[in-house]
């Protein structure tokens, strides 16, 4: 008994290491989004190559506006909208303006947002709508996009510009909105009648997208800021003892932070795309230049090394300077070998000791090669009257029997 209860605890044992090694590895998914601390907020790729921090927001505000513009075009909902512009602001704190375009990323942003939201549009309708809202900026004659090889390239590069998002945010696409918080924390406090409200928060809600607060905060704490702002405007008032937004895990500061984000957009002044698109323009030659600089400035170095050679008389060694790059590598120069050959050198050629123990055990047949340095061939006739000769091609047994 004691021998078996032994034996089954050590059984035991051993399934409960092997499930030990075979436990995976813990990774943490939830459906809160993505926050980013304050110091990679203030110091984003673009400022470190260059560019301004106004001019980056202004680049921000018109890559949003395009997506909701383009969406409004496509006729995808609202969910799919607020998943492209959120996408659009996280990728561009991870990568610079000056070295991404900001229209291809835009495009790539929808994409893969009508994608995650489970309303897909073709490329080629993404890229057509973008043409249109670009000519109407500009104050162009509407045209057809031409379907040339300008167009494979822009093509190419949407498609490659939506992989380089779905790498550089680690394929974490799913964003919380509060579209529904909304709704549902204006029915608590017994707004869900009043339209006004409902309606402006809302709206402040969807302008919201193009400041980077939902990289900054909780959706819930967005959802309580649009309603707070909602209610100034309109001159609602709202419970404060105890305050109505600590029932939602929210706290004044940061609700004013996202109001005073908000107002700011109302307050700046509207850009021309063409002006911030020459901006970033010079910025990127200055990075290119800049760059350029620092490969010219790799200089690779020359090592002077002292070759000794020993001399066999008196044992006194000289020093031969020779100037080595740090490119080139100690390796003996390679011979090319001639094709064709003197019979000297095939006769000299090394052979290795198989090689000549065949060549000894066999004697090949003379032929008239052999004989055709003689004049009147006397040799090569003799050997040909003989009885055992036979035709050039010789087989296996006759080279055998000699």
């Amino acid at each position: 008994m004691c021998k078996m209860e032994t034996e089954t605890m050590t059984f035991t044992d051993m399934v409960h290491d092997r499930h030990k090694l075979k436990q995976p590895t813990k990774v943490l998914l939830t459906l809160s989004n993505v926050l980013l601390p304050k110091e990679k907020i203030t110091s984003t790729p673009s400022m470190l190559d260059g560019l301004d921090f106004e001019t980056e927001v202004d680049l921000r505000i018109v890559g949003c506006e395009w997506i909701q513009t383009a969406g409004i075009l496509l006729k995808l909902p609202q969910v799919a909208m607020a998943t492209g512009q959120v996408l659009f602001q996280r990728f561009y704190y991870t990568k610079s303006f000056v070295r991404h375009p900001m229209e291809i990323t835009a495009m790539a942003c929808t994409c893969l947002a009508s994608k995650v939201e489970e309303s897909p549009r073709r490329i080629r309708d993404v890229i057509n709508v973008y043409h249109h809202i670009r000519q109407v900026l500009n104050q162009k004659l509407i045209t057809p996009l031409v379907l040339d090889q300008n167009y494979v390239q822009r093509k190419t590069q949407v498609i490659k510009a939506e992989r380089r998002v779905l790498k550089e945010l680690g394929f974490c696409v799913h964003v919380k909105h509060p579209h529904k918080l909304i709704v549902m924390y204006l029915q608590a406090l017994g707004f869900e009648k009043h339209q006004s409200i409902m309606q402006m928060s809302w709206n402040y809600m969807n302008d919201s997208l193009q400041t980077d607060v939902f990289v900054q905060f909780d959706p819930e704490t967005i959802a309580c800021a649009c309603i707070y702002l909602s209610a100034r405007k309109l001159q609602i008032p709202l419970p404060k003892s105890p305050a109505w937004y600590c029932l939602f895990n929210s706290n004044e500061t940061d609700i004013q932070d996202i109001c005073r984000k908000i107002l700011k957009l109302y307050l700046r002044p509207r850009v021309i795309t063409e002006d911030l698109e020459r901006r970033v323009e010079e910025s990127k030659k200055e990075y290119d230049c800049a760059k350029e600089k620092a490969k010219e400035a790799i200089v690779y170095p020359v090592v002077q090394t002292d070759l000794v050679i020993p001399t066999p008389n008196n044992g006194i060694t000289a020093a031969v300077p020779r100037n080595i790059s740090s490119t080139t590598t100690n390796k003996k120069p390679i011979k090319k070998r001639s094709r064709s050959r003197t019979p000297l050198e095939i006769k000299s050629r090394s052979k290795s000791p198989r090689q000549l123990k065949k060549f000894k055990k066999r004697k090949l047949v003379p032929t008239y090669r052999d004989y055709k340095d003689y004049k009147d061939y006397k040799d090569y006739k003799d050997y040909r009257s003989n009885e055992n000769y036979k035709s050039k091609t010789r087989n296996y047994n006759y080279r055998k029997k000699y």
